[in-house]
């Protein structure tokens, strides 16, 4: 019976899987932006978010100077006002800092940052005071401290900790939402109040399941979508776990275009690399939309509706302006204004896109 409710999933996410055109999408890339202190330089950059006065906040892999040759501590946020001017780093030396992933602005202006290496989440308030912690890193006194391995069968998920988080969002009752992520393939659910409620989601290509559960972004309905990123999909829930639907972007690249680093994929790699959701966002207010950003190959940022219908491709892979590699995070505070964290090319892009024409 299983099988067949996949099979049956399987025949209606069909027409999404089709191979797909899309018109591009002209833009602008603010140059110099954002303006970092004199001698200060970005390490990769897996997160990006803008608050209600637009402020932009940046989790940055910098800081790791005095570390160890291995694995040292990679892990700063930082605070730019509307203009692109450095106002503050946020957290300076906390315990939770090891390997930055992703930071969001809930709708009071809250700041979360999620950190893979100490499998935390860490709210701040917007003074940069810390309110709330989830999971807890590993003690450094403890003997068999270091990094994951991803073992099979895997470790079952344990309530309330995590494993290689990535992701946070919120519905509208406040409820929150934590993509666990790279060693745990489930999303976790917290009530307002911060209490645990339940997870869903376990290895596996099936409907539910997931393979590197990335990205997470939640409409003004209440839809939960899940970038499910090894399985180049995103699988769209009901805040109680319940799958609704799935959808895939399936657009080829320009022919010619070439990877930032390590051999530019083809074949069965191609296919599975475009698209796959490495990030995903979804504009405020009544007509919403979802931007979704590639891993480092083909590198480009999506305009979708929340169907899933690609409306425009945004960039190419590249080092320059308006290319991209790695659009590890999107922030887009409106249709046409959209913030892009790059891992490989260790930056942030500040778009302005042209209004398309119908």
């Amino acid at each position: 019976m299983k099988a067949l409710m996949i099979a049956c999933f399987a025949l209606l996410a069909g027409p999404a899987l089709a191979q797909q055109t899309a018109p591009e999408i002209a833009f602008d890339s603010v140059p110099d932006f954002p303006k970092l202190p004199e001698g200060m330089n970005f390490g990769e950059v897996p997160g990006v978010a803008v608050n209600s006065k637009g402020h932009i906040f940046v989790f940055t892999r910098s800081n790791s100077a005095t570390g160890s040759a291995y694995a040292p501590a990679a892990a700063q946020l930082l605070e730019f006002d509307a203009n692109g001017q450095f106002v503050r780093e946020i957290g300076k030396g906390l315990y939770a800092w090891s390997f930055a992933h992703s930071v969001r602005v809930d709708k009071d202006d809250n700041i979360w940052a999620i950190d893979k290496g100490s499998d935390m989440i860490v709210k701040f308030n917007p003074a940069g005071r810390v309110v709330w912690v989830f999971g807890r890193r590993k003690e450094s006194a403890d003997a068999d401290t270091k990094p994951w391995e991803h073992v099979n069968p895997p470790l079952p998920p344990i309530d309330g900790l995590f494993r290689q988080p990535t992701d946070v969002a919120w519905d509208s009752q406040g409820n929150i939402y934590i993509t666990d992520g790279y060693i745990n393939s489930r999303v976790a659910k917290y009530s307002k109040d911060g209490d645990w409620v339940k997870s869903w989601g376990e290895p596996g290509t099936g409907p539910g399941q997931f393979r590197t559960v990335h990205a997470i972004a939640i409409d003004r309905n209440d839809n939960v979508y899940v970038g499910d990123r090894s399985n180049h999909r995103v699988q769209v829930f009901d805040t109680d776990g319940r799958f609704l639907r799935m959808f895939s972007v399936d657009v080829p690249p320009v022919p010619g275009t070439k990877a930032v680093y390590g051999n530019t994929p083809t074949g069965d790699r191609l296919t599975q690399v475009i698209g796959a959701p490495n990030s995903l966002c979804i504009t405020p207010g009544p007509n919403q939309v979802m931007f979704l950003g590639e891993s480092t190959f083909p590198g480009r940022v999506f305009k979708l509706t929340l169907d899933g219908k690609v409306l425009g491709v945004i960039g190419r892979s590249g080092r320059n302006l308006k290319q991209f590699s790695g659009a590890h995070a999107l922030a887009c505070p409106s249709e046409n204004e959209i913030y892009v964290a790059e891992t490989a090319n260790w930056r942030v892009q500040k778009l302005l896109l042209h209004p398309q024409t119908q």
